[in-house]
């Protein structure tokens, strides 16, 4: 039975809110959604107790004041049908708000134009299917390309989902990743500050814009090998594409990324080397930081042994 979702689209837009006599003494949430006629009363309680307002500190229980203004993050999102799949996920973690799935390379996250089947969604509406009906309603806060491995976090509910997109959208999320890149480095750490947008030239691709958004990736070199760095980078945002169009724009794509123009010498059509080592986050209901790493897998270690 197809399930319809609602998949986060990356983007967070602040929505400002300034109330006037008529608004004063009204509970936040009640004046909030007569602001915004758009958004159910739920959403926005949900988005409240998930800190996703500004000033912090407010509750859905707040007096407003005339000439008080308040601003509401609100994750974008869009509507997909997805139906269970039998496909084998690894799963990492798991309890009655969150899943950690540590995906494959070659597997999309969700079900989109030209992705309709097979999609890691697809494979959880299935395990939800097997595990009795758990309340699984998968929701995606954040992505990791169909060609990059690794870990990434999927809300079950979506009190769960507000307070993840809210760590997500003030980056206080540990996403480490590992990646072959091509040529050699001087240095052995670096950071790359570049705001990135749609590429005019291509739309597929992200490009350096001055009118991006801010996007920053700390480096590290783990081992030269001739020709190639086996690197470690660690996102301070978590842009789309970001590691391999910042990587590509400084001169040392990731190896295999036909996008980003290093799907050549032994990677050809392979896809990228890049591979999401580590996960961390606050639970969204006790508070607690939890940490995940994975392995690096098969292919990975393979491509490092034909290097050396």
């Amino acid at each position: 039975m197809s399930e319809i979702l609602y998949i986060d689209t990356g983007e967070y837009k602040e929505r400002e809110a300034v109330f006037n006599e008529a608004d004063a003494g009204k509970r936040l949430d009640a004046a909030l959604a007569e602001q915004f006629p758009d958004l159910s009363r739920n959403r926005i309680q949900i988005l409240i107790e998930g800190n996703c307002v500004k000033p912090p500190g407010l509750t859905k229980n707040t007096k407003v004041k005339a000439g008080e203004k308040v601003v509401l993050l609100v994750n974008e999102r869009e509507k997909l049908t997805a139906a269970p799949e039998d496909i084998p996920i690894k799963v990492v973690y798991e309890d009655e708000d969150v899943i950690v799935v540590d995906k494959e390379r070659g597997m999309v996250v969700h079900p989109a134009k030209g992705n309709t089947t097979g999609t890691l969604v697809n494979a959880l509406l299935w395990h939800k299917e097997q595990d009795n009906g758990d309340g699984l309603r998968p929701g995606i806060v954040h992505r990791i390309d169909k060609n990059t491995s690794g870990l990434l976090v999927v809300t079950k509910n979506d009190e769960a989902h507000a307070a993840l997109a809210a760590q997500f959208a003030d980056h206080s999320i540990t996403r480490r990743y590992m990646a072959i890149v091509i040529g050699g480095f001087s240095e052995d750490v670096g950071m790359i500050d570049a705001p990135l947008g749609r590429d005019p030239k291509n739309r597929l691709r992200q490009a350096m814009r001055h009118d991006g958004k801010r996007a920053v990736t700390h480096w590290r070199v783990i081992e030269r090998l001739k020709g190639y760095t086996f690197m470690e980078l660690t996102l301070e945002t978590g842009r789309t594409h970001q590691i391999r169009a910042h990587m590509a724009m400084i001169g040392h794509p990731v190896l295999g990324d036909d996008l980003y123009g290093a799907a050549r010498g032994p990677a050809a059509n392979e896809g990228q080397y890049l591979h999401a080592i580590e996960l961390g986050f606050d639970h969204p209901k006790t508070g607690e930081r939890l940490r995940f790493e994975s392995p690096l897998p098969r292919y990975f270690t393979e491509m490092l042994d034909k290097l050396h």
